[in-house]
């Protein structure tokens, strides 16, 4: 056993106590950054009183207001008994199931490393006013609402970790539920100290990319420093953070676009600037449907984009002015992060060509397709819908220590919020 790698705590998971809410599914859902529409908040929060939604992303006039609603909905949650913590600390094996698609990985208190220590690889930048608000959100709750996704490379045996889950799947459940996206949840505690020795010996000496929830975890490393942290004394709660570790040699993560919405630019607009820059070559692919307008994109060599304001026409960007890359980007950078599509976006066309700040006011994040398409037409802007990336390239760059464009990439499935939390001061 070492400290120079993946060490997670078992802790005493906060979780919704059966007959106190109407079922699982109904107060669970996605993570926070991916309920964006206003109308999928308040699905959200009339699905059910408790639904967790209400703490991730709780509703008032300003951030002191949200901050202090968050803090007394969990405490009222508390004392009602809708949330009760787990009777000892334990790490949970966490469960995903949609038809063929199984994903299985752990839930457990990670020890924050130094990030120049490459324990934990980042591979995309934040926002700063995001990890402010998450962080106000954690200090108000004294709490980590709902874990990362971390992904890690086992050695493809069924040994260490991986033997450990495969044993907890074939015991009873703690929970079960389906939720409304089809998919199947299960989670199981370990607290047998063999196992819980077993996977530590595994995971001491393997290290992880953040493969979701950058923000989160910068919010945990601003926390801990806040808090005194200090790696060589005893750890604090403050010197942990939620995650879910998934093993993506026995269990693929998928990784999907995050699709780019500009309110502010119509569509007519950004092709006029981009035929009179001559930065691509843009083809009028007409009014397909959706899909066999993204068949196109996919299937078109080179950095390419496919532009929408939602009225159902569809124009494709591709063949970008070699000139203009070689001005806008950074030669410095590995041939592998100048080819990305985010980077010819961020740099080329919204930087250069377009000139379109990177606030929340100028460029909305959409991770569903359709969704992007419908907001570009409800605000009057322009869709730019992406292509994914392959996780073997996410994972080159972040071990050299080069940063994607934020938002770049979207691993899932994603943990679903509200089957376990982790309170503070409830750890031991």
């Amino acid at each position: 056993m070492t400290d120079d790698g993946l060490r997670l705590t078992p802790f005493r998971g906060l979780r919704y106590v059966p007959g106190k809410v109407g079922s699982l599914a109904a107060v669970t859902s996605p993570p926070y950054d991916v309920v964006v529409r206003p109308d999928e908040l308040r699905e959200l929060e009339t699905a059910d009183p408790y639904n967790i939604v209400r703490l991730i992303l709780p509703q008032a006039a300003d951030a002191g207001g949200r901050q202090a609603k968050a803090a007394a909905t969990l405490r009222s949650w508390l004392a009602e008994g809708v949330l009760a913590p787990d009777p000892r600390p334990a790490l949970y094996v966490y469960e995903q199931r949609r038809g063929d698609l199984l994903q299985r990985g752990l839930i457990g208190a990670l020890r924050l490393s130094p990030p120049e220590e490459g324990i934990v690889l980042p591979h995309e930048g934040v926002m700063p006013e995001i990890v402010e608000d998450r962080a106000a959100l954690m200090r108000a709750t004294g709490a980590n609402p709902e874990p990362l996704l971390l992904s890690y490379r086992g050695d493809g045996t069924v040994t260490g970790a991986a033997a450990v889950i495969e044993r907890a799947t074939l015991r009873t459940p703690l929970l079960s539920t389906t939720t409304e996206d089809g998919f199947s949840h299960r989670l199981w505690s370990l607290t047998d100290p063999a196992e819980l020795a077993e996977v530590d010996a595994d995971l001491s000496g393997r290290r992880a990319l953040i493969a979701d929830g950058h923000h989160r975890w910068a919010t945990y490393l601003r926390l801990r420093d806040e808090h005194g942290g200090d790696l060589t004394g005893p750890a604090s709660p403050w010197d942990h953070g939620l995650v879910l570790l998934v093993d993506t040699v026995r269990h693929p993560l998928r990784v999907q676009a995050i699709h780019r919405v500009l309110p502010r630019l119509p569509l007519r607009q950004a092709l006029r600037a981009v035929e009179s820059e001559g930065a691509f070559r843009v083809r009028d692919l007409g009014t397909p449907p959706l899909r066999q307008a993204l068949r196109t994109l996919e299937e078109t060599s080179g950095n390419a984009f496919l532009l929408t304001d939602g009225g159902g026409a569809f124009h494709l960007l591709h063949d970008p002015s070699p000139g203009l890359l070689e001005r806008c980007l950074d030669a410095a950078r590995p041939a592998s992060w100048r080819q990305l599509d985010a980077t010819v976006l961020h740099s080329v066309l919204l930087d250069e060509v377009w000139r379109v700040p990177d606030r929340p006011e100028e460029i909305g994040y959409i991770h569903d397709t359709a969704a992007a398409v419908g907001k570009a037409a409800q605000v009057g802007g322009t869709a730019v819908l992406m292509r994914p990336v392959r996780e073997e390239v996410v994972r080159e760059l972040a071990e050299q220590g080069v940063m994607m464009p934020r938002k770049s990439t979207s691993f899932g499935p994603k943990p679903a919020t509200g089957l376990v939390l982790r309170v503070l001061d409830e750890d031991s």
